[in-house]
């Protein structure tokens, strides 16, 4: 297992950790198993999605602003921030990629994102490669 940190730096806040992921699969010398990627988050989720074009995943949070609203004042929770865990949960915290001949399966166009709901923060992102070497 490994943990790295990101440092986010807006209230919510999309970023590629496709390269750090796949270092960790790589030192792992795993060749074929799953590689399951975790946020311990509340307010922050992990997603595979296309990684050549930024403007999907500017789409997504702009959907996201839009269908989760940051101000909305019938939130209960008191800290403030319900918008964002209602995000995290809705996405998730975690992923499983599976991994054949030491490399992730992602589809050609497939990154991996952390994504940010409640920042500027530093978050860790947590790396498990189970398998055979």
């Amino acid at each position: 297992m490994s943990v790295f940190s990101v440092r986010t730096t807006k209230r919510t806040s999309i970023v590629n950790i496709t390269s750090y992921v796949k270092e960790e699969v790589k030192k792992s010398g795993i060749r074929s198993g799953f590689c399951v990627v975790y946020v311990p988050h509340t307010t922050a989720a992990v997603f595979i999605n296309e990684g050549a074009d930024p403007d999907v995943v500017r789409d997504i949070a702009y959907m996201l602003e839009r269908l989760i609203p940051w101000e909305d004042h019938t939130y209960a929770h008191s800290e403030g921030n319900s918008a964002a865990h209602i995000r995290s949960a809705i996405i998730g915290n975690s992923r499983v990629i599976p991994v054949e001949n030491g490399e992730l399966l992602l589809g050609r166009w497939e990154s991996i994102f952390l994504a940010e709901f409640d920042g500027p923060r530093e978050r860790k992102v947590i790396v498990k490669v189970i398998g055979e070497k």
